[in-house]
């Protein structure tokens, strides 16, 4: 009886290109292709039952008067663009040193998960005017609504990922006599990767909306700021525009959190892709 021989390594380790094919289209072609039906069924729409463009313009009608102030979208946008970033990150900075003392002290965590819970319970669009007289009419009251929207998930991702570990690494860790340091750098964050990634993929989608909630109540420009005043003066189209921009905008910023964590921890059990 006759062994065959087993495959090269380089062979077996090779990722078969059919599930590569596959990722990208569920990913890239499909969505693409989804959202291009969407608008030729938005325009067949309009343009068969004649609805007037002050309630629902055409995607054309959309693309021709944004275009039109393309500089003034333009800024506007990036104005919207650097409250999100600049939210998501302090949200980051005060997420993660949170959670780790929440899951290494019950007692503290006992205490202040109540005031967490209380800072989601209240409306922002009611807590923004009270911020903008505490904070001054700058782009400060912005920032710390982004970041009240936006830290909740991460901080609850975090410490869930924390404490995710399983109990007899933890008892392992403590026989070898590793540190606290140790045991949270070289354990617990290792665990919680794939539960820190889920929370920020929530956190800069709610980044996007926290920073639009801020600039319908104080802002002189930004996309939310656009959105206002196009509606005042029956701009409808130009409010529609800025919407599918920050459409666009949440949509890339997730996929860029999605790329990070696929580049930097390939190993994340959150990464997988429906139907591959």
């Amino acid at each position: 009886m006759s062994v065959q021989a087993a495959p090269p390594l380089e062979q077996r380790q090779k990722p078969p290109r059919r599930r590569k094919k596959s990722a990208a289209l569920y990913e890239v072609v499909l969505p693409l292709i989804a959202t291009a039906g969407l608008f030729l069924l938005w325009e067949a729409a309009c343009r068969a039952f004649a609805i007037p463009g002050y309630l629902l313009p055409a995607p054309t009608e959309i693309w021709k008067d944004t275009i039109a102030i393309g500089p003034t979208v333009a800024g506007h946008t990036m104005a919207t663009f650097k409250t999100v970033m600049l939210g998501f990150v302090v949200s980051i900075l005060i997420s993660l040193p949170l959670a780790v003392v929440l899951t290494a002290s019950p007692a503290i965590a006992a205490a202040v998960y109540p005031f967490l819970v209380w800072t989601q319970s209240i409306p922002k669009v009611a807590l923004a005017p009270i911020l903008v007289v505490l904070l001054g009419t700058n782009e400060l009251p912005r920032i710390v609504i982004t970041v009240l929207v936006a830290f909740f998930p991460l901080v609850i991702s975090v410490a869930t990922g924390l404490l995710s570990v399983p109990p007899e690494l933890i008892e392992l860790s403590r026989a070898c006599r590793a540190s606290k340091l140790s045991e949270l750098l070289r354990i617990r964050l290792p665990y919680a990767i794939p539960f820190i990634f889920a929370g920020l993929k929530v956190a800069i989608s709610l980044a996007v909306v926290g920073a639009v909630v801020a600039e319908f109540v104080n802002a002189d420009a930004g996309l939310g700021f656009l959105i206002q005043t196009s509606t005042a003066f029956f701009k409808v189209p130009v409010a529609f525009g800025a919407l599918i921009i920050l459409s666009v905008m949440g949509v890339v910023l997730f996929q860029l959190v999605v790329a990070a964590e696929r580049i930097f921890f390939p190993w994340s059990s959150s990464n997988t892709t429906p139907g591959a």
